[in-house]
């Protein structure tokens, strides 16, 4: 895609990833808003980042995003590109049912899954009103090898994945383009509670601005479907003879 010269909306945007691709967008000169329920949080970023905006935005609220929708596209009315990357990630132990707790088995659900259905639903009229348009679904590699800790995030990225591919297949004749980004194990506060390199077998996680810098040249490359850096491994390893010993090299 064209990294420069967009009006960008960003999910989850004021922290982590969403974060780092809103500031790394801000710094090629493009127009970017900031999504997300922690309106301090998000007004910190803007503030960091002099010519950004903020809105707040619940993706899990339906009459939420219909509100952004609104505010979104009536100040920004040059809005061409949305990056659906709110994501919620929680470990489950089904060894020990007694633990798993149903609200976050459903908040995963209604965030990775329904947020991403809610925002691309409310704002492709606008996107595809637009000469040119780009909607971002933001996946992970565990999307096509699943790491058995996170047994619903893996889960839902794998539906986003899925969701992406029949979507861009649908839009392929019209001004929008979709693409699927899918980061590798990056350090950000989505897994800081609980995500030690020991929980991953020794395996550390990707550090973010290294994350971004990739994944921002993976998009100049103008593919669709964009596993980054590590997470290229997981989107190879999870197809094909190989894959039950991928994943059981990853879940031993």
């Amino acid at each position: 895609m064209d990294t420069q010269g967009n009006t960008i909306l960003v999910t989850g945007g004021g922290s982590g990833i969403g974060r780092g691709l809103a500031e790394a967008f801000h710094r090629r000169g493009n127009q970017v808003i900031l999504g997300g329920r922690r309106r301090e949080v998000l007004a910190e970023a803007a503030a960091a980042n002099p010519g950004m905006e903020w809105v707040a935005l619940d993706t899990t609220k339906p009459e939420s995003i219909a509100a952004a929708v609104q505010e979104v596209t009536a100040r920004y009315p040059a809005l061409n590109v949305v990056i659906n990357n709110a994501g919620v990630q929680r470990v489950h132990d089904y060894t020990k049912p007694e633990t798993v707790r149903a609200a976050a088995v459903r908040e995963e659900i209604e965030t990775n899954i329904y947020g991403v259905l809610d925002m691309t639903a409310a704002f492709l009229p606008h996107l595809l009103a637009r000469p040119a348009a780009t909607l971002i679904n933001v996946s992970s590699g565990l999307a096509f090898l699943p790491l058995a800790l996170y047994p619903v995030y893996c889960a839902t990225k794998a539906f986003v994945h899925s969701y992406t591919m029949s979507l861009r297949h649908q839009l392929r004749g019209t001004s929008v383009r979709v693409v699927e980004l899918a980061p590798p194990w990056v350090k950000t506060e989505l897994d800081a509670a609980h995500a030690t390199p020991a929980a991953h077998d020794g395996m550390q996680p990707m550090p973010l601005d290294q994350f971004i810098e990739a994944a921002m040249a993976d998009l100049e490359s103008g593919g669709e479907e964009l596993p980054v850096a590590g997470a290229k491994f997981l989107h190879g390893a999870g197809v094909g003879a190989n894959a039950a010993e991928m994943f059981a090299r990853i879940n031993h």
